[in-house]
């Protein structure tokens, strides 16, 4: 006599293994509430901590539906955190929270100043490169300014400012690193230059907080906070954890970059942080023999990402021969050359960021090297 459709439900979701237990799903206690229809629905509560991966759930629907005689579409499941509140956001598209709540309320960090997020669609765009020398040349204009290093799977800032001092720990609190007058954390400094970047979303929520309250900050006018590319764990960890001020987005010209970079713009648009403009870098050279200008990526791109997004175009920083072994040596380009093209246009960049979000107007001065 072949088996009912439940004990073939039953026995699929036995094969899947949850590798933190070792153990199956049903050995575990993570499926409850079991109800399979004759004419193949499928319903259970999926008991998902948060210790557990996600994908879990995915193989477990997966599973379910590839059965015979199981409405594919009519499988549901609630998705439960048994140790807080349902955990709706980890489901996938199908699954049914239960009793959803409202997320907590991000933190007041009032000591932080504002909290700039600088962020790009796609790597290699330049954004450490922006987020470095901003923060340069805001403390150069007497503002007391902290730099977050949160790409986590580039951190890139301890080479950008020529510093791999480990922080010191002093009465429970990480000390940041300063260099340049800026204050400064990133995972860089905790982890071997070789280490693997192998995070998993929770790891990197843990990492953003702690980089957020764990550190002696003291009392800062400006966070920024250099995340990585993409719309993913960090980025969202951030908004979650603290309240943005605003979020700068950096691209390229080519459509390439600018179809990613607004991708990045809407995610923030969704969670309710303000973007303040666009910087496009790399966006054209020009020959100081003959004056001729040469663009390599197009042209373009940032201007037009801006009037998409509604959100004004702050600076079009050039291409630089020597920008990149500055970056290398540890030497920010506002400092090494504060007199060269791409340093002038970081400067105004600077200051456009300023007026629109700290409402005093006042010239950067160009810093000696």
């Amino acid at each position: 006599m072949p088996d009912s459709l439940e004990a073939r439900v039953t026995s699929a979701l036995a094969r899947i293994r949850n590798p933190r237990l070792d153990a199956d799903l049903l050995s575990a206690g993570m499926i409850r509430d079991l109800s399979v229809t004759d004419d193949g629905k499928v319903a259970f509560t999926f008991l998902l901590s948060r210790e557990d991966p996600a994908t879990l759930v995915r193989e477990a629907r997966a599973a379910v539906a590839a059965l015979e005689g199981v409405r594919k579409e009519d499988v549901k499941i609630s998705v439960v955190d048994p140790s807080g509140p349902p955990r709706a956001t980890h489901a996938p598209p199908s699954a049914t929270p239960v009793a959803p709540q409202a997320p907590p309320a991000p933190a007041e960090q009032p000591n932080l100043g504002r909290i700039i997020a600088v962020s790009s669609g796609k790597g290699g765009v330049g954004k450490s490169t922006v987020s470095a020398n901003l923060a340069v040349a805001l403390a150069a204009d007497g503002h007391a300014v902290g730099l977050m290093d949160a790409d986590v799977y580039g951190p890139n800032i301890p080479r950008m400012f020529g510093t791999f001092d480990k922080p010191p720990i002093v009465a429970g609190k990480i000390h940041p690193i300063e260099a340049y007058g800026v204050k400064l954390m990133s995972l860089g400094f905790l982890v071997e230059r070789d280490a693997p970047a192998i995070w998993r979303g929770p790891i990197i929520m843990k990492v953003v907080q702690q980089f957020l309250r764990d550190v002696e900050w003291g009392r800062l006018d400006y966070f920024i906070v250099d995340l990585p590319p993409g719309t993913g764990d960090a980025q969202l960890s951030l908004v979650q954890a603290t309240h943005v001020s605003g979020a700068l987005i950096v691209t390229t010209p080519q459509e390439m970059a600018v179809g990613d970079a607004l991708r990045g713009a809407k995610m923030f648009e969704r969670v309710g942080v303000p973007v303040i403009g666009v910087v496009e870098n790399m966006s054209g050279f020009t020959d100081p023999e003959t004056g001729r200008r040469i663009d390599f990526f197009s042209t373009g791109g940032g201007r037009r990402l801006a009037a998409e997004i509604g959100s004004p175009l702050l600076g079009e920083v050039p291409l630089q021969p020597g920008l990149a072994q500055l970056a290398d040596a540890g030497r920010p380009i506002v400092v090494a050359e504060p007199r060269s093209p791409a340093a002038t246009a970081l400067r105004a960049v600077a200051e456009s960021l300023h007026q629109k979000v700290g409402g005093r107007s006042v010239a950067l001065p160009i810093l000696k090297g």
